[in-house]
């Protein structure tokens, strides 16, 4: 009887799998079918000469892409920040300096964003670089806090056991400490990614393109259409985004956390 039990598992065990594959990408293509249904409504219903101009499919194309970059190169940046500077502030005696430093990165969070957007084209330029330098001020407190956070929760037994058997500190924060930390980390990614698709909307106010040059022009020129699409494409791309974090802290996650 056993061994039929343990055959019928095996037989049994790649549906689970595949359903559980299928129903994971239900959410995605669900979004992915609200803006495409979005972006052909804009291309089949009559529209005026204003609206044409701006809602017509390379330029939709262009900006989303514009929208795409801003994100990423500001993620990337906050990434490239937030992860060594939470791991400084978790060892010996810099976590004295933590309060000063998280009161300097709640500066760019708590200031609005359209304030930050516009004070930093004021302070250098107006351009594609600017608007990426405010989206990394604005989101950078969730990924650090988090990186602090995943880093101090771990069980300080582990760490002195890893000590014990012989691992130096930097192997114990990349073979013990990391590892546990992962979902916490990523979990901050997650919400900075959020917030910049979000917040890179107003880009637009400072000439950086992006998904909200719709939204300006649809309030500027008063086209309800212009301004519902580019609202309509923002929102499907945070939660695309937002999907595809959740996905990546599922898989990345240590297995036993997972």
């Amino acid at each position: 009887m056993s061994v039929e039990a343990a055959t019928a598992r095996e037989t049994t065990a790649p549906e689970p799998r595949i359903g559980r594959s299928w129903h994971v990408l239900i959410p995605p293509l669900c979004y992915l079918a609200v803006g495409v249904a979005m972006v052909v409504y804009t291309q089949l219903v009559p529209l005026d000469g204003i609206e044409r101009g701006a809602l017509n499919l390379p330029f939709i194309i262009r900006r989303t892409w514009e929208h795409i970059q801003l994100v990423f190169f500001s993620t990337i940046l906050v990434l490239a920040v937030a992860l060594p500077v939470g791991i400084l502030l978790t060892r010996g005696a810099l976590r004295r300096v933590t309060p000063f430093v998280l009161a300097l990165v709640n500066v760019g969070q708590a200031t609005p964003a359209v304030g930050l957007v516009v004070l930093l084209a004021v302070l250098f330029q107006i351009g594609f670089w600017t608007a990426v330098a405010a989206l990394f001020a604005y989101s950078l407190l969730p990924t650090l806090r988090n990186t602090m956070v995943g880093l101090e929760q771990v069980d300080p037994r582990l760490v002195d056991a890893g000590r014990g058997i012989g691992m130096s500190a930097a192997r114990v924060l990349f073979k013990v400490e990391l590892p546990m930390a992962v979902p916490i980390i990523l979990s901050g990614v997650r919400t900075t990614l959020v917030l910049n698709v979000g917040t890179a909307g107003i880009a637009a106010f400072i000439g950086s393109g992006g998904l909200g040059d719709l939204i300006t022009a649809g309030v500027s020129t008063q086209r309800n259409l212009v301004l519902i699409t580019g609202c309509v494409l923002i929102a499907v791309l945070a939660l695309i985004i937002d999907w595809l974090g959740g996905l990546a802290q599922r898989l990345l996650a240590p297995k036993g956390l997972s």
